[in-house]
């Protein structure tokens, strides 16, 4: 068997997530999945620093993409537009996630301790959008304001997207939160 395996990341993240739903993300050790995905807990350590870290792994890279995105954005965009564009434009990134992310969510959703992960990521990706909103001129409590209404949009795309990635891409969905938010804000 050859040093280094290509597929072990995606073999771990897919024993993972197996065991999270046959088991609960509690009671599903390491242990078993490195033995599922037929791989040593070196390879797993490898890849990711604990069990937590299968869901998580990449994320901190959201928040300066997402800022950068917006900073990249069309500078003649107002705040909230230019926020949408740089949705869109990071959307990319989470192509390679399009398989696992309803399980992945579904999983989030069973742990207290996940949920507050999740929270503390996108509060980071909030935190860093508001100062890029900053920097793009807006005040300090406009681009606050914005910042968390466009985490609601993008939250909302990425449910929708996850549930359903084949019917349609994810700056589809990030259009399609947005116009209901603005349908909703114009009733």
């Amino acid at each position: 068997m050859p040093r280094w395996d290509p597929e072990a990341k995606e073999r771990l993240r897919a024993a993972a997530l197996e065991l999270f739903a046959e088991h609960g993300y509690e009671n599903a050790t390491v242990t078993q999945i490195t033995e599922r995905a037929g791989l040593t807990r070196r390879t797993f350590s490898r890849y990711f620093t604990d069990k937590r870290d299968v869901l998580f792994a990449g994320s901190e890279q959201l928040p300066a993409a997402m800022a950068d995105a917006v900073r990249r954005a069309d500078p003649v965009l107002p705040p909230f537009p230019a926020l949408l564009a740089a949705m869109i434009d990071v959307g990319e990134l989470l192509a390679d996630m399009a398989p696992h992310a309803a399980q992945r969510r579904a999983v989030i959703a069973s742990s207290p301790e996940l949920q507050e992960r999740e929270r503390t990521k996108l509060a980071a990706v909030t935190e860093a959008v508001v100062e890029a909103l900053q920097e793009r001129g807006a005040t300090e409590s406009s681009a606050k304001l914005l910042a968390q209404v466009g985490i609601a949009v993008f939250q909302t795309a990425f449910e929708r997207w996850s549930d359903q990635p084949k019917d349609t891409d994810f700056a589809a969905r990030v259009r399609e939160a947005a116009a209901e938010l603005t349908a909703n804000l114009a009733t």
